[in-house]
């Protein structure tokens, strides 16, 4: 256990190893769900010390902590609709590199992402979504340009555009590794995104 805690204190690179050797656990069906015990709750109670902000969708498919095999404090983890940033979720990724020295920020896409594939048909049949959805149709909108609306190679833009939009954050620049990835529902294996 007390390798493991040094570990998770190293840089983005170690990082990003130790969250794909987590995902490779998953998808084998072989957690071992780490960091999820009552000592654990105690250790971590007065304080957070993550080193990983993972920005994700919000499909009850796809839940970072168990996807990389990580336990309580393990990852910042903030989620909206097909990973869509506004102020308050830049704001948000901002927080752990900050605030807590997180040194990775991981964007996550995934497979068949509902978000994606309902903006991809309003825009496609030019239709005005209820409520506050049409910000996720907007916010989508340049992804579905570049990719001839299909929904796979629109959730790989989305995640490089995202990408590139937290690069570019002068608060992230220089205090965050930030990483494209993308999750597989059929196999449960997380790939990096270039």
């Amino acid at each position: 256990m007390r390798n493991e805690a040094v570990a998770w204190r190293g840089c983005a690179r170690q990082m990003w190893s130790l969250l794909e050797q987590g995902n490779r656990r998953w998808a084998a069906g072989k957690s071992a769900h780490p960091h999820q015990d009552p000592r654990r709750r105690r250790q971590v109670a007065s304080g957070q010390q993550p080193r990983a902000v993972v920005l994700s969708c919000i499909d009850s498919r796809v839940p970072p902590e168990v996807v990389f095999d990580v336990g309580l404090g393990d990852l910042l983890v903030v989620r909206t609709a097909a990973h869509t940033l506004d102020s308050l979720v830049t704001a948000a990724v901002q927080y752990g590199p900050q605030d807590l020295r997180a040194s990775l920020v991981v964007v996550l896409g995934h497979q068949r992402c509902g978000a994606v594939t309902a903006a991809a048909r309003a825009l496609r049949r030019r239709v005005v979504l209820p409520g506050e959805l049409p910000a996720i149709v907007a916010a989508l909108e340049p992804a579905y340009a570049t990719s001839n609306g299909r929904v796979e190679p629109m959730v790989h833009a989305h995640i490089r555009r995202t990408v590139s939009h937290l690069r570019a954050d002068p608060l992230l620049h220089g205090s965050a590794t930030v990483i494209g990835a993308y999750y597989s529902l059929d196999t449960g294996l997380v790939s990096r995104v270039s």
